[in-house]
């Protein structure tokens, strides 16, 4: 059993929903899977296995039936010429082989005797009586016996012939043909062997089937790690660890090295997250004072030439944009070390999105639109925080959709729980991709780079939110768009 050991509660419920979607998602077993190559083994084994059993027994048992009445017949065929000899000696030939064949261990058997001319010059009474005149011919043509008895289907009956030479004092009589009708313990044996197929057939079925079960449970830790740590972003790596019970010693060495190696990169993290802290905080003071002196060399720069305004104007620019970086990477170290603050109270959101569209409609060029909410509906968070929030992802959805298509917020509450969406048109977001969209830096491609950002916006949104106690979703399909909602406590 794997477990994964918790330290925060919304993150645990993260992974949680990102694993169960992978899940999901998952439909088919690929070929070069471990599970499908033991299983397939195994079944090939099973098959070839259980097969060799059952043609084993199959002719084990044919010999079995038959030795006893091939020996009799075999022994019979030996003793024939030594008790004519015998019986000829008081009387005629003739009537000491019709003596010899009605005997009570001969008359169960249909015996026939040719002279060298092909006549037939004896044959038991049974061979008369007990079998029918087609039959009775087919066997009369019979001729070719083996010295050994063996097997022969003769007009829908199983029979065990024999047949060899009759001599009478070294003097050649002709041939001396044998004969026993099987044909019942022979449907005996066969209706056997055709109910151990389908017996093979199932058991071949349910061993495959537990084979498969238990291969499944044995490699489900496996696959469970491997679920999990797909989705283990670069923010959960001090808070979960692999923890196996009940496991081979193999998987539990596997998760030990996978836990070592979550600490290396907590550990390298961590101090890459300090790195960036401590270098944002250094140089956001110069690049304050930096961009200071640039606007204020414009604002009084008259006799300044249009190349010069033009260079200190994207100077400028440039250096705003840096503070505003350095500003996002202070808040998010700020919220790693649990220094963000919030003033979680209640008030109403109809004003607050009012006043979000407005502050919007300033760098949207009139495209964010208010859908009609219905009645008053408060929310309890930080007012400012969730200001930031909202016109975080309204720039989100400008950036990444072209500038005729709409833009709406939306708001709606339900079961004490309050839904902000950002509704766009744009480009949508690949399936692929949803899980790790909310990391900083990351980027989708080359296209959604080209489109500006910092890729700390969303990083920054799903912060705040899960500081005020909520949580942020995202349906997005490309070519159709995205709905970023957060949800909050209402009041």
């Amino acid at each position: 059993m794997l477990e994964i050991l918790k330290l925060n509660n919304v993150k645990m419920t993260n992974l949680r929903l990102k694993y169960f979607s992978i899940v999901k998602n998952r439909k088919t077993l690929p070929t070069t899977s471990l599970k499908f190559q033991l299983t397939l083994g195994i079944t090939i084994f099973s098959v070839l296995s259980l097969g060799s059993v059952t043609t084993w027994t199959s002719l084990r048992m044919q010999k079995l039936l038959v030795d006893s009445h091939k020996y009799k017949i075999e022994e019979m065929a030996k003793n024939f010429s030594h008790e004519v000899t015998v019986y000829s000696e008081m009387m005629s030939r003739d009537a000491a082989i019709q003596r010899v064949i009605e005997k009570p261990e001969v008359k169960e058997h249909l015996v026939w005797i040719r002279d060298s001319n092909g006549k037939i010059i004896a044959e038991s009474m049974g061979f008369q009586e007990d079998i029918d005149p087609q039959t009775h011919t087919q066997l009369l043509e019979y001729t070719n016996m083996p010295l050994k008895p063996k097997v022969a289907f003769i007009n829908d009956r199983y029979w065990i012939a024999c047949g060899g030479s009759l001599k009478l004092s070294d003097q050649q009589l002709g041939k001396l043909y044998l004969v026993t009708d099987i044909t019942r313990e022979y449907t005996i044996f066969l209706s056997i062997v055709y109910s151990l197929i389908p017996l093979t057939i199932f058991v071949t079925v349910v061993l495959v089937i537990i084979s498969a079960w238990y291969i499944h449970k044995s490699l489900e830790p496996l696959h469970q790690m491997s679920q999990l740590t797909e989705t283990i972003s670069a923010d959960d790596l001090s808070d979960y660890r692999l923890k196996l019970e009940q496991a081979p010693s193999e998987v539990s060495m596997l998760a030990n090295t996978c836990n070592k190696m979550l600490d290396r990169l907590s550990e390298s993290w961590e101090q890459q997250r300090q790195f960036v802290s401590n270098v944002s905080h250094e140089l956001r003071t110069p690049l304050t004072i930096v961009q200071g002196y640039l606007q204020s060399t414009l604002r009084r720069g008259n006799n300044l030439t249009p190349p010069q305004r033009e260079g200190l104007e994207v100077a400028a620019n440039e250096a705003e944009r840096t503070i505003r970086l350095l500003q996002d990477l202070l808040e998010l170290a700020r919220a790693d070390h649990g220094n963000l603050h919030f003033q979680i109270e209640p008030f109403e959101v109809n004003s607050l999105l009012s006043e979000v569209r407005e502050m919007a409609q300033q760098f949207s060029q009139g495209r964010v639109h208010l859908e009609k909410i219905q009645g008053t509906i408060q929310v309890q968070a930080d007012r400012n925080r969730l200001k930031q929030v909202l016109l975080n992802l309204i720039d989100n959805a400008i950036k990444y959709s072209e500038p005729e298509q709409p833009i709406t917020l939306k708001v709606k509450q339900t079961d004490k729980k309050v839904y902000l969406s950002v509704c766009d048109q744009g480009q949508g977001i690949p399936l692929q991709h949803q899980s790790r969209i909310f990391e900083r830096f990351y980027r989708v491609d080359e296209a959604r780079t080209r489109a500006g950002g910092t890729g700390l916006g969303l990083s920054i949104v799903k912060t705040i939110v899960e500081g005020m106690g909520g949580r942020v979703t995202l349906l997005s399909k490309p070519g159709e768009g995205s709905i970023f909602t957060v949800i909050l406590s209402g009041f």
